[in-house]
């Protein structure tokens, strides 16, 4: 690749060349990169929107104007494409926090030319910052291909969701202790709705990874090596580990939401059947003193000398058979 003319200084892009034997360390002009070595070149998507104008005629290679469009999208899908001078993957990251809820993501671009890798992702990218502190610090060494360093990213990027599966199983065991707890009430049944739709997004985030990481291995312009496709089966398996746990998770999720609106009917089904005993008690009373309450003029019971005593008795006798009878019969 031969340099552009009058050299080229960029300042939206972070350029390091890999030695064959030597640490690995940050080019400002990509016109002072030797001819051998690897050669990344990763661009902050907010800073470099014309990076492929930019790099094109340095690595005398036409990008796709459509892949530079997919690279400078956000919110893309994991995917897999390419040309014929370059395989174009993409790949969607957890953010910048390890919180497994709201689950927040970050899409990273990845060209693969056959001495180059050019990466375009969002400046808050935590694997891509990691690496290059290790570089600034001159720890970095010994990757000999674009694929190999892809791969150092991409198995830092997925190590990040197999991180957060801890967090998850304690956020889910404190939704079910919330909810077989009789005394908290929680009655907040949207929450683990939410909590069911993120595990989702989860588990199809983690399809779409594992279809294109398995398209790469099966098409790649540049067929891995032994130890690359070893690697690859690696990344996919870790994929697979997460994409399980999120399955496992969303049964239990669900199986938390049918629990929910169990003991949401339970707790239901405890006031009606208490209000029903008390009106089964205050019906017999009522019905009683009702019926004395009638403005009839000839009704014997109403001359009797001890006729409102005996009636209160009555009432007090038919309301604590009845108390007694519905607690011999556990209704309350």
């Amino acid at each position: 690749m031969s340099p552009p003319q009058g050299g080229l200084i960029i300042y939206a892009m972070r350029i390091v060349h890999f030695p064959p034997h030597s640490p690995a360390h940050v080019v400002q002009r990509l016109d002072e990169l030797p001819p051998v070595g690897l050669v990344w070149i990763d661009c902050l998507r907010n800073e470099a929107a014309d990076w492929g104008a930019t790099l094109e005629p340095w690595l005398q290679k036409s990008i796709d104007a459509r892949h530079v469009l997919d690279s400078l999208n956000p919110l893309h899908r994991s995917f897999l494409d390419g040309t014929d001078d370059y395989d174009m993957l993409i790949l969607q990251g957890l953010g910048a926090e390890d919180a497994p809820f709201p689950l927040k993501t970050l899409t990273a671009v990845f060209f693969l030319f056959d001495r180059v890798l050019v990466t375009v992702r969002a400046p808050e990218a935590p694997s891509f910052n990691r690496l290059q502190a290790r570089i600034d610090e001159g720890r970095i060494r010994g990757f000999k291909s674009p694929l190999d360093l892809a791969h150092q990213i991409w198995d830092a990027m997925i190590d990040r969701f197999l991180g957060i599966r801890e967090m998850l199983d304690h956020d889910l065991d404190a939704l079910q202790d919330d909810l077989l707890e009789p005394d908290n009430g929680m009655n907040d049944w949207r929450l683990l709705l939410n909590r069911r739709r993120e595990v989702r997004r989860l588990e199809s985030l983690c399809s779409e990874q594992l279809d294109t990481i398995d398209a790469f291995r099966r098409g790649a312009r540049v067929a891995p090596g032994k130890a690359q496709r070893v690697q690859l089966r690696d990344l996919a398996e870790h994929i697979e580990r997460v994409r399980g746990h999120a399955s496992n998770l969303e049964r239990d999720l669900e199986a938390a939401v049918q629990l929910h609106f169990a003991v949401a009917t339970e707790r239901t089904n405890r006031v009606v059947q208490t209000l029903t005993v008390i009106s089964a008690i205050f019906f017999p009373l009522t019905l009683i003193t009702g019926l004395y309450g009638m403005n009839f003029q000839h009704m014997p019971e109403l001359a009797w000398r001890y006729g409102y005593f005996i009636v209160l008795g009555v009432l007090l006798a038919i309301g604590a058979g009845l108390l007694l009878l519905f607690k011999r019969r556990g209704y309350f």
